[in-house]
């Protein structure tokens, strides 16, 4: 169980350590390379390499933005094999819709529960 930790802790840490580099060293906006972290899992995910990343890093890949790309990924071929090219459209959506929901969910419980403060 220690070996898997340390996989997870390894792989996710150099998800980072990209993320960082391109902050320090590019003029990218911290969005920007978000949205690049997604496009990236999304194209690791057609090519076929990050179906075996997961395996071998488990959350370590799973829950950087980068598995949110493959989540789209897989959620779009999923439903273009069902529904043809209609599947373009809400694969993604389904494929996700958990994680957005999760996310929604608990930024409103958070926002209710916090008290704000002026700046």
């Amino acid at each position: 169980m220690i070996g898997e930790y340390i996989k997870a802790f390894i792989v996710g840490g150099m998800i980072c350590v990209v993320g960082q580099l391109l902050i320090d060293f590019t003029k990218l906006t911290p969005a920007r390379i978000l949205v690049s972290f997604v496009v990236a899992g999304v194209i690791l995910s057609a090519v076929g390499i990050y179906e075996p990343l997961l395996e071998f890093a488990g959350a370590g890949a799973a829950v950087p933005l980068t598995g949110f790309g493959h989540v789209l990924a897989q959620g779009v071929k999923k439903a273009v094999e069902e529904k043809g090219l209609w599947g373009t459209l809400i694969g993604g959506l389904s494929g996700a819709a958990a994680g957005i929901t999760a996310a929604m969910v608990l930024g409103l419980i958070v926002a209710a529960l916090s008290k704000p403060s002026a700046k």
